[in-house]
């Protein structure tokens, strides 16, 4: 695990303009949604019981048993499981091919927020609780800690892909309030990175759910919402998945996951 005593100060800026969805790409080649657009309707409505943000990094020695964890984990359909790759450790000598500027801010919200350290492998379980990202038994025990004593991840989203179109449907509350943020990621699905410098020269190491970009939808006051994207957003872009999610707080102070869900777009 590595520590990093001080948390930066610059603020959580990521896109949230339609227009720039996919400015942040760092991959290569292209992907061709052909599928996608034949499609009819594919959607996702279960609600999960928990979601797991990953904050890893390339340069990092230890992070590579968090990525196969992680790897593992997105397997559980009850699961929603992020990669956020950062760029903590570039100095060391490998810059991280997969890094946001974004991820580093929004993990340091976290911390700043729990009053914890920043390091990697870290993950964040339900918007609230920090763990060691390669500590399956710290993961499990935070699910469960967060389902008992929190109303984590209780609000229904449900994804909907019907021809050129995506719609984002989010539930209102049981008593018609609340607050917090819809956000929209793009994800790939699986990344391998052969290594080249570093603490981790010589390997490859295969990245899991790697969020490539964010997009926030808009605020969510206690009442039901809905969002609709076209397809044409979309075009040339490299993912597989898109994942949304309802956190309270904003990108500045980060809290409870409220709700979130998936969807294959190929």
């Amino acid at each position: 695990m590595r520590g990093m005593a001080s948390l930066d100060s610059h603020i959580f800026d990521i896109p949230v303009a339609r227009s720039s969805l996919f400015a942040h790409r760092s991959l290569s080649g292209s992907v061709v949604l052909v599928a996608l657009l034949a499609l009819t309707t594919v959607s996702r409505a279960e609600t999960p019981k928990a979601s797991i943000e990953l904050f890893t990094s390339q340069g990092c020695s230890s992070c590579p048993p968090a990525d196969r964890l992680i790897g593992e984990l997105a397997k559980d359909r009850s699961l929603v499981t992020m990669s956020l790759p950062v760029d903590l450790w570039d100095y060391l000598g490998w810059k991280d091919t997969l890094a946001l500027p974004g991820h580093r801010l929004r993990q340091e919200a976290y911390a700043h927020m729990r009053g914890a350290q920043v390091y990697t492998p870290q993950a964040v379980i339900n918007g609230v609780v920090m763990v060691t990202g390669s500590d399956r038994a710290a993961i499990e025990r935070a699910i469960q800690q967060t389902d008992r004593d929190t109303t984590a991840m209780q609000l229904p989203v449900k994804l909907t892909i019907e021809g050129e179109k995506l719609t984002v449907e989010v539930s209102a509350s049981s008593d018609g309030r609340g607050q917090g943020e819809v956000w929209l990621c793009p994800m790939v699905n699986k990344v391998p990175v052969k290594i080249e410098r570093g603490e981790n020269n010589g390997h490859v190491v295969t990245y899991n759910n790697v969020v490539r970009s964010w997009v926030k939808l808009g605020n969510w006051s206690g009442g039901a919402e809905t969002y609709n994207l076209s397809i044409t957003d979309f075009q040339n872009a490299n993912f597989d998945s898109v994942v949304v999610i309802v956190q309270s707080g904003d990108k500045l102070s980060p809290g409870l996951m409220l709700g979130a869900s998936t969807a294959a777009i190929r």
